[in-house]
């Protein structure tokens, strides 16, 4: 097929009509997930070796092979999704591929036990629109992740790709653009919410020669992969979103900030700059039109706290990453002091959507306050870990449910981290509580970037705020001292509780300080670090209260405070303890009840991990 230079819609058009002639020759479509998750789960050689049996079958001329980005269930790769069908094979090793092949592709016929199994209903689901996990989600930003080959600049188009910013040049102004996000009610999906069609407002209105969009990819959250995801999965979706919001303030120059640990997303990104500028879709003219856009790449070193925009200017800047005092803000003086726009990966994913289809009809799904979809990392206790879309204003109880299957091993729900280190927990009473950015603010949390880190009760939610707080300790830049040494301070109390040296006092302490904290602490990051000590402490008094008064962990997590004990009436004297115990503090004739001294006893947790009889007990 000609390749073809781009220079209006009609040659959009073209390559569409082109592709559309081009895929109908085949009679099935596989595609491959190459997300990170799958990747790591030996993917390509499951990929090499369908492209070796298709070609042995003779079918090379009936079945396209795609490499996909992820689709959202990690829990399951890697996977299969065979069109047209729509059939949807999991957890697919290169021994299984021979008979796929052969089945399905040869004979048509189902290999339904390498299908989903929904375990709750005891059966094989083929269809990928039938699984839950898919069924309660609604894409957007999503829509082509896991469906097109995220390397096929032709196949972005063909769903539709760069239309968005064709018609934004055509028969739109740039003010129109910013009244229809506006209307979209869109706003920053990187944690902050601020609305983007009144930030792009601020940014068309800064007078200067030179203005840069920025895309925030320094994703640093634990347990967040959103923003990696997309750009592995449609790179092409995200610098459309950039193309229209540098058209919308009069921008010629875009950067894309993203963490030097991925690596994947890193080599996706930059192949499809080179493959839009080949097309002629990045670069001068852009559409025949006076419009001139083009984008680069710079890494970040993995310092969390250059997800703050102003200490992410001061990193492309080549300086260190350190938060500057605002005003002025990013729109009226940013990088190298000139006019700059700085949203995250999933806003831009949002936006050609929002052009294409208008404000009005993205404003209407979710909720007033909150529009659209929001992406979520599905991480923790859950049963269905991955990436998934859903309207905002959806429950809690719905995500980790419906969409995420429930509590792993039918444990019982004990709280949701939103949010990351800026944000908090939400307990069992607040399931109901619907995912906004309003209502979770109440809840003393926040939206954040979209991990959400689901917990069962076997967790020790002292020991959990004792993490967020070190990773926020260990990744502060260190320049104002509510967060050099705030949460230093704050991080000192939580470890003596947890060893079991909590004082009286100590929780008043953690709570004055992380409201001063939060008070006076120079950006948005050091300001929300107490959240997740404040959130604990509110919803979970109790347990600071056992730590601090009866020197006692109730979930059982902190192992100063536990001490390990034998059953007599379990024990059956197998020495399986005494053989695994470093120290050997376990003593006792084999078939006799055994008795561990509390006096060598390390609290290794070996003997407890080993006990088939469940003989160890933990106090």
């Amino acid at each position: 097929m000609k390749d073809i230079f781009v220079k209006t819609k009609d040659d959009l058009d073209k390559i569409k009509e082109n592709y559309d002639k081009n895929i109908k020759k085949y009679k099935y479509i596989v595609n491959v997930c190459a997300g990170a998750g799958c990747v790591s789960a030996d993917c390509m050689e499951v990929k090499d070796k369908l492209s070796h049996c298709i070609e042995k079958a003779g079918l090379s001329d009936k079945v396209k092979l795609n490499q996909t980005g992820c689709i959202g269930p990690c829990f399951l790769g890697p996977t299969l999704l065979i069109y047209p069908e729509g059939i949807f094979y999991t957890k697919v090793k290169s021994d299984d591929v021979e008979g796929i092949v052969a089945q399905h592709l040869l004979s048509g016929k189902i290999v339904e036990k390498k299908c989903y199994y929904d375990e709750s209903k005891e059966r094989f689901i083929p269809k990928i629109d039938d699984i839950d996990f898919f069924k309660f989600q609604k894409k957007i930003v999503l829509k082509n992740c896991g469906i097109i080959d995220y390397d096929s600049v032709d196949e972005y188009i063909a769903n539709d790709g760069y239309y968005a910013i064709a018609k934004a040049l055509s028969n739109m102004s740039p003010d129109d653009v910013i009244n229809e996000m506006k209307k979209s009610g869109l706003r920053g999906r990187g944690g902050g919410g601020f609305p983007t069609g009144t930030k792009w407002d601020l940014g068309r209105k800064s007078p200067g020669d030179q203005k840069y969009m920025i895309c925030n990819a320094d994703e640093g959250d634990p347990g967040a992969f959103m923003d990696r995801s997309l750009l592995e999965g449609d790179p092409h979706c995200v610098i459309e979103g950039m193309m229209i919001g540098g058209y919308a303030i009069g921008a010629s120059k875009g950067v894309v900030y993203v963490r030097a640990e991925y690596p994947l997303a890193v080599e996706r990104l930059q192949a499809a700059i080179i493959n839009a500028r080949k097309k002629g879709i990045l670069g001068k003219n852009i559409f025949s039109s006076n419009f001139d856009f083009d984008i680069e790449i710079r890494i970040g070193a993995g310092a969390f706290v250059c997800g703050e925009e102003t200490a992410l200017l001061q990193s492309v800047e080549g300086k260190r990453g350190e938060p500057k005092q605002k005003p002025p803000f990013p729109a009226q003086k940013g990088l190298f002091d000139k006019p700059t726009i700085i949203n995250n990966v999933e806003t831009f994913g949002s936006i050609p959507s929002i052009i294409l289809n208008g404000g009005e009809w993205f404003s209407n799904i979710g909720i007033k306050t909150s529009t659209g979809t929001k992406v979520f990392a599905l991480a923790g206790d859950i049963n269905n870990t991955g990436i998934v879309e859903v309207p905002m204003g959806i429950s809690l109880r719905e995500i980790i449910y419906d969409v995420g299957g429930g509590v792993r091993n039918n444990e019982k729900f004990k709280a949701a981290q939103t949010g990351g280190p800026s944000g908090g927990c939400i307990t069992h009473e607040y399931l109901n509580t619907p995912v906004d950015y309003d209502s979770l603010t109440k809840l003393g949390t926040i939206m954040g970037s979209g991990g959400l880190i689901v917990m069962d009760d076997n967790k020790c939610m002292v020991d959990v705020a004792r993490f967020f707080m070190e990773f926020v300790q260990d990744e502060s830049c260190g320049k104002c001292v509510p967060c050099r040494l705030g949460t230093k301070r704050m991080l000192e109390t939580l470890e003596k509780i947890t060893k079991g040296e909590g004082e009286p006092g100590d929780i008043e302490f953690l709570e004055e300080l992380g409201s001063t904290i939060k008070d006076s602490a120079l950006c948005g990051l050091g300001q929300t670090a107490p959240n997740p000590v404040l959130s604990t402490i509110r919803y979970f008094r109790d347990e600071y209260d056992a730590h601090v008064k009866d020197k006692k962990c109730p979930a059982g997590v902190c192992k100063s405070l536990l001490s390990y004990h034998i059953s007599p009436e379990k024990c059956v004297g197998c020495t399986a303890c005494a053989l695994v115990c470093p120290v050997g503090c376990i003593s006792g004739a084999k078939k006799q009840l055994h008795t561990i001294d509390q006096s060598k006893c390390i609290k290794c947790d070996n003997c407890y991990q080993k006990c088939k009889f469940d003989a160890i007990i933990k106090k």
